[in-house]
């Protein structure tokens, strides 16, 4: 099963009879336009909604992930997603908080966003009354004139309103300042909303909450031009219980295209959830309805060391993204690198994938095993895999090495690589030249 017939099996009947309290429950809500007109919205008749997806990067992230199961959800509701890929404002570059953004070449911006409607649209169904579309602003941008730019949509916006934008204020106060350019980001994202109201019915708007300022630029503008009220949606910036940064590691983040984050590193880094997070992930990054996140809720409390909710989270979001097939070479390999599965039966993609997370080195075909365990950090010294050695605690493929004068040659997997392990836990890869 691929990751859009994985979403594609979701029911209905999984989410609540109240979209808004769902959501609720879930903590998919940090801030809103009027909770009471909220509610009511998304109980009634069908509406359109989007989110926006920039193009600055080649593949979306875990922090992206949140907006599009947020979408999944309410169009598992009944409701109209339109997933808009910024080919405009993927030029611009919201602010960050610190400095400004390098700005991609139009090629570059061209290409990431081919990459990322393909993304978007894995989450989403496109057939039925509620089918997704979707849609790239640069349609709308490009043929404008700045004259027009400056006198239909700048004329709705007060400079003082712009400058109280929490990204925008931040910049002010840095030493990096901030350019006009990126300072009009926010009139292009409001005029996004604008013209998606007025072509497609368009009432709600969802993103990250550090977004808020971007997302009522829309609300505004729509009030102002049109009259109306629109609605916007802001999801909380999810952060371990430690308040670390959620997603990155090291400075890297968590991508959902396989190249750049292997589907086993993807579901490793699931399964590596704290206790204390772990619920709330499950709330937030699963369609389990509220009776079995319940369970496993329970489950950590009465039996933590069975990582039942932790091994439920990464297989199911592992499947959302990457799809069963992925999801079960990625369990397949966890399994085989511990002494529980044939190495050799790996797929050598997944398992190259696996190797590059440990500890690794690239060796000759008759390097030393006793080498290679200092070249891996496995030890400390020669000695000291001797010593290991010789206490029957050194395992090559899942293999226990007898002899302390092992070499590598003739133990290669396909592909020529091999796994080294000490003791039951400690892995290290090798690859071989």
């Amino acid at each position: 099963m691929s990751a859009s017939e994985a979403l594609a099996h979701q029911r209905n009947d999984s989410t609540f009879d109240d979209v808004w309290e769902e959501l609720l429950w879930r903590g998919l809500v940090h801030v809103s336009t009027d909770a009471t007109e909220l509610k009511h919205l998304l109980a009634g008749p069908p509406i359109t909604y989007y989110c926006g997806f920039d193009p600055t990067a080649a593949s979306l992230h875990l922090g992206n992930l949140v907006q599009l199961l947020l979408m999944r959800r309410l169009q598992l509701a009944g409701h109209r997603p339109l997933g808009l890929v910024g080919g405009s404002t993927g030029l611009i570059g919201d602010p960050r908080p610190t400095s400004e953004r390098t700005l991609n070449s139009k090629e570059t911006v061209a290409e990431f966003v081919g990459y990322l409607q393909a993304q978007v649209a894995k989450f989403l169904s496109f057939e039925g009354p509620n089918g997704a579309r979707l849609v790239n602003n640069l349609d709308w941008t490009a043929p404008m004139s700045a004259i027009d730019f400056l006198r239909d949509i700048g004329k709705h916006f007060r400079v003082g309103t712009m400058l109280k934008k929490d990204a925008v204020s931040a910049r002010l106060n840095s030493d990096a300042g901030i350019s006009y350019t990126e300072f009009s980001y926010q009139i292009l994202q409001g005029m996004d909303f604008l013209e998606l109201y007025r072509t497609e019915g368009c009432v709600l708007q969802t993103g990250g909450s550090d977004q808020w300022g971007n997302l009522t630029s829309g609300t505004d503008l729509i009030r102002k031009a049109e009259g109306v009220s629109a609605h916007a949606i802001g999801t909380p910036l999810i952060t371990n219980s430690d308040g670390t940064k959620f997603g990155k590691s090291e400075g890297n983040a968590v991508w959902l295209d396989s190249a750049l984050t292997s589907p086993y590193a993807f579901y490793q880094f699931w399964l590596n959830t704290d206790d204390a997070d772990v619920i709330d992930r499950l709330k937030i990054f699963s369609f389990l309805d509220r009776a079995e996140i319940e369970r496993l809720a329970e489950a950590v409390e009465a039996a933590p060391f069975r990582r039942e909710a932790q091994r439920t989270l990464a297989f199911e979001v592992t499947t959302l993204v990457h799809g069963a097939a992925a999801t079960a070479a990625a369990i397949a390999a966890a399994e085989a690198l511990f002494g529980q599965g044939d190495l050799a039966l790996l797929d050598g993609a997944t398992l190259e994938a696996a190797l590059r997370e440990l500890p690794n080195t690239t060796t000759v075909r008759d390097a030393p095993v006793v080498q290679l365990l200092v070249e891996t950090g496995l030890t400390s010294s020669i000695g000291e895999s001797r010593r290991a050695v010789a206490q029957g605690g050194v395992y090559l493929n899942n293999a226990k090495v007898e002899d302390v004068a092992m070499t590598i040659e003739g133990s290669a997997l396909p592909g020529g690589m091999a796994v080294l392990r000490r003791g039951k836990k400690t892995l290290a890869g090798i690859f071989i030249e």
